[in-house]
């Protein structure tokens, strides 16, 4: 017989790669268990882990066994029931089966799977192969540019990087090796010395004291002979070049905070763009975010304003368009930024206000993104703004996409089906 002994090597979670096995086997259920609650969590809980629960039918494994028929001899260990030689009846169709998953009538019964998933594992499976589209390395065909960073400290370098408190501290660690002997003879000396000087004036031994007297002199002039500072000692910093990240990204996010915005079309659109940060800051370690609240006037705001103020007001679309062009000019040029836009609005708009938008997304903002999302919230029939929208989405199908959502179910499937991860041209 062959034994098999596993001694791979895996730290503290001896359990992983098991778990990922699992993970990769009941997929279908932890995805469809992630959609729902992805759907009915608060707003602060979005990122937490999960319980999933697999059906127990689901985990059962298929076995090799007997089939119907033929002769077989069992030998049971017997019990209070039954002693040997017994013969134990054959069970009525239906029992001694195992349980089917359902409680019976005397309250037994076999419970579903449940297990846990860790956050990183619960956001792995809600953003699973989803990415931005159109991802470009900026300026790998410009002028690259480079930082200087810090890389330790070396023997060799130029006067004006020389590491003063380096340089300092190794030639005080060389002065007391090179002078140890001296010093630990120059100790003994001087403490024979004051053995000698203690002594009464009668019994002193000039000679001796003056032979001590100059050799500790000898000692000290040989000490002090030791360099102060020498070249071995120098120490300098050391920078080298890095080129800048070219592939660097800002993601717009504008939200209608308009009075025709209900409290729950609001929380539709705070989830959306509170799925659309953590699937950034999970995916992407270098991206910018501007967050754009607006009503009849836009402002950029915080993180916590965007989410949180209850400021509110008419509606004008076209003001938040505006302020995005303008951030665009001042602090992101698109030659070298992959610029993104996410709006989230219930269509309702100014009476002449969506043909502007149109113009100002045409003429102004599209030739300059990447991509740009909007998702119309609403259970009415679609506003103006929508079918000023869908004539630049007919023109720009790679570049614009837009999307109704009506109620809370839908935030999940349209937010996968914005941001799918599609094949590369």
């Amino acid at each position: 017989m062959s034994y098999i002994i596993d001694r791979r090597l895996n730290g503290k979670h001896k359990s992983s790669v098991n778990r990922q096995r699992f993970l990769r086997r009941y997929k279908t259920h932890i995805k469809k268990a992630v959609e729902e609650a992805v759907n009915s969590r608060s707003i602060q809980d979005l990122d937490r882990g999960e319980s999933i629960t697999i059906p127990r039918r689901d985990i059962h494994e298929p076995v090799f066994g007997h089939g119907q028929g033929g002769k077989g001899s069992v030998v049971h260990p017997g019990n209070k029931e039954f002693q040997s030689g017994d013969r134990i009846p054959k069970p009525q169709s239906g029992q001694g089966q195992g349980g089917n998953g359902s409680a019976s009538d005397s309250g037994e019964g076999d419970d579903d799977f449940v297990f846990q998933i860790s956050q990183e594992e619960f956001l792995d499976f809600v953003f699973e192969d989803l990415e931005l589209p159109n991802l470009l390395a900026k300026e790998l065909k410009e002028v690259v540019e480079y930082q200087i960073k810090r890389a330790g400290i070396v023997a060799d370098g130029t006067p004006s990087k020389m590491n003063i408190v380096r340089s300092m501290r190794n030639a005080q660690a060389r002065r007391l090796v090179m002078s140890a002997s001296s010093r630990k003879k120059l100790h003994e000396v001087e403490q024979e010395l004051i053995q000698l000087q203690t002594q009464e004036a009668i019994l002193r031994d000039r000679k001796k004291e003056a032979t001590l007297e100059q050799l500790a002199e000898e000692l000290k002039q040989k000490i002090a002979r030791t360099p102060f500072l020498d070249t071995y000692d120098l120490r300098y910093n050391h920078h080298i070049k890095e080129p800048k990240p070219s592939t660097q990204a800002v993601m717009f996010c504008v939200m209608d905070v308009s009075g025709s915005m209900t409290q729950e079309t609001k929380n539709i659109a705070k989830r959306f763009f509170i799925l659309l940060y953590l699937f950034l800051k999970r995916r992407y370690e270098k991206i910018d975010l501007v967050f754009i609240r607006h009503h009849t006037s836009a402002k950029e705001v915080s993180e916590e304003e965007f989410f949180y103020s209850r400021e509110t007001g008419g509606t004008i679309v076209s003001s938040a368009l505006k302020l995005m062009e303008n951030i665009i000019k001042e602090r992101y040029p698109a030659n070298a930024w992959n610029i993104y836009g996410a709006q989230a609005s219930d269509g309702d708009n100014w009476d002449d206000d969506s043909s502007t938008c149109m113009a100002l997304m045409e003429d102004k903002l599209i030739q300059h993104m990447q991509y740009y999302t909007y998702i119309e919230i609403t259970p009415r029939d679609h506003q103006s703004l929508w079918y000023a929208y869908e004539q630049v989405g007919a023109r720009h199908k790679a570049s614009f996409a837009l999307r109704h959502i009506t109620e809370l179910a839908d935030i999940y499937p349209v937010f996968r089906d914005l941001f799918q991860r599609r094949p590369h041209a």
